[in-house]
């Protein structure tokens, strides 16, 4: 394939700062498109164009497809990087890039669409050799069916949208008697979050962690792991704190963790980055849960260990690049991520609001990816993540340590942030010990809970 010029970053926030720094470290130009609530955006300045591409509304401008074409076909962008979120595995999008002759950072559409309804995506790993949790032979499509398949399988079991996420459309069933009711309401969630209401069943996992490995593929059938990141710190189903290595695993779990999902990416012919997520038990059995088909939030701690830079492999593998060898991928120490959201810390409701200081920690291997500066007005239309403080230690205490330090260096005023929620976290004996699972937050309702 051609060269790639220059990259349009079809996104938002940190994610556009962060690959404004890539893009121009591999001598490339970049686009960033704005939003008329985001007219204010540091990064604007640090692109080599910027265009609005409509109002305050996502769907006015980051869903905008015609708009966001338009924007890079007038500014003579030879690629889109999608990042997170928004349009990232929209496969309509994608072949709209296409049929313009836009090259896609990321994989094809009929890979997302294998991936994208996650009972299609559970008969193809298990295709593929990769474990996954016990459960219906794809959708399940009545009360009825769902019931006769919730016997075979044994409560609790998990009723889950095929094309959810974020926790919404699931629901735990622990008995038959609420069946009926459970399952109904997580379709009608569904139907109503995804315009879908397909349905899909799932043992229940008790006490699960939540890990995943990142991986790359190329255009060539090569493919590559980049480590592992334990994602099992979350609140709603969102994830709070991700570290990588993941300590839980011993050494011949996590190597067949890697070996499956390296191998799951080649069956899929698989081209750019991605990440399957598993959730593993108590006796170290994993279980597939989902493939996600693009870049991650938590990426930077599985650079910070591996010394990679993934969005300049994601772009070198779409200007047809070989990956290296696996054994060229040295792994050292621990790196830790906090997200750092505008948002009330005993809560977790959204605090937008101008941010009247802004002063972020340094020092040796501390990183800050944000686009927030002092003066800038966090605007209520989006996600609530205004930054992700990330670090990396010899090892996971040597690491805490770094983050406590960090954490009590950065100072934000005019707004509410989590940092002092991640504060108290870094102090947590049940964190510090490794002793919590997916479910630790669940009961939390303020600071005083940690």
């Amino acid at each position: 394939m051609a060269e790639i010029k220059k990259i349009l970053i079809a996104n938002r926030g940190e994610i556009v700062q962060r690959a404004i720094r890539t893009i121009r470290e591999m001598g490339k130009k970049s686009v960033a498109v704005y939003s008329a609530g985001d007219k204010n955006a540091s990064y604007l300045k640090h692109a080599d164009e910027a265009v609005c591409i409509g109002g305050a509304k996502s769907s006015e401008s980051y869903l905008n497809i015609p708009a966001i074409i338009t924007a890079a076909e007038m500014t003579g962008c030879d690629a889109i990087f999608p990042g997170y979120g928004f349009l990232s595995e929209n496969q309509d999008f994608v072949e709209i890039c296409r049929l313009h002759n836009i090259k896609f950072i990321g994989p094809s559409v009929e890979v997302m669409e294998k991936m994208a309804d996650k009972s299609k995506a559970k008969e193809e790993m298990i295709r593929a050799g990769v474990p996954v949790v016990p459960g219906s032979d794809g959708a399940v499509h009545s009360v009825e069916e769902g019931k006769r398949v919730a016997k075979e399988i044994g409560y609790p079991i998990m009723a889950k949208a095929a094309a959810g996420g974020g926790g919404r459309g699931m629901r735990l069933i622990e008995t038959e008697d609420k069946f009926e009711q459970l399952f109904t309401a997580a379709s009608s969630e569904a139907l109503a979050a995804f315009g879908d209401g397909t349905m899909y069943l799932e043992r229940f996992i008790n006490n699960p962690r939540h890990i995943e490995v990142q991986v790359i593929g190329d255009s060539h059938g090569n493919a590559i792991h980049i480590g592992e990141r334990d994602c099992s710190l979350q609140r709603r189903h969102q994830k709070v704190i991700e570290e990588s290595p993941a300590i839980l695993l011993n050494d011949e779990t996590r190597a067949h963790l890697h070996e499956v999902a390296v191998k799951a990416t080649k069956y899929l012919n698989y081209e750019g980055a991605g990440t399957f997520e598993f959730l593993a038990d108590d006796k170290q059995n994993v279980y597939f849960m989902e493939m996600n088909t693009r870049l991650q939030v938590e990426h930077p701690v599985s650079e910070m260990v591996s010394g990679l830079d993934i969005i300049e492999w994601m772009i070198k593998v779409a200007e047809g690049e070989e990956l290296p060898s696996q054994d060229k991928i040295k792994f050292r120490g621990h790196a830790i991520e906090v997200r750092i959201t505008a948002e009330d810390p005993n809560t977790f409701l959204p605090c937008p609001g101008n941010v009247k200081q802004w002063f972020v920690p340094g020092g040796r291997n501390v990183r800050v990816d944000s686009h927030v500066y002092a003066g800038y007005s966090v605007p209520p239309f989006y996600d609530s993540m205004i930054g992700k403080l990330i670090v990396w230690g010899r090892d996971r205490n040597k690491a805490i340590n770094i983050m406590k330090r960090a954490l009590n260096e950065f100072e934000v005023e005019g707004i509410k942030t989590t940092i002092p929620f991640h504060k108290k976290m870094m102090e947590n004996e049940d964190f510090i010990s490794n002793n919590y699972d997916t479910k630790y937050l669940e009961g939390y309702k303020s600071l005083d809970d940690i």
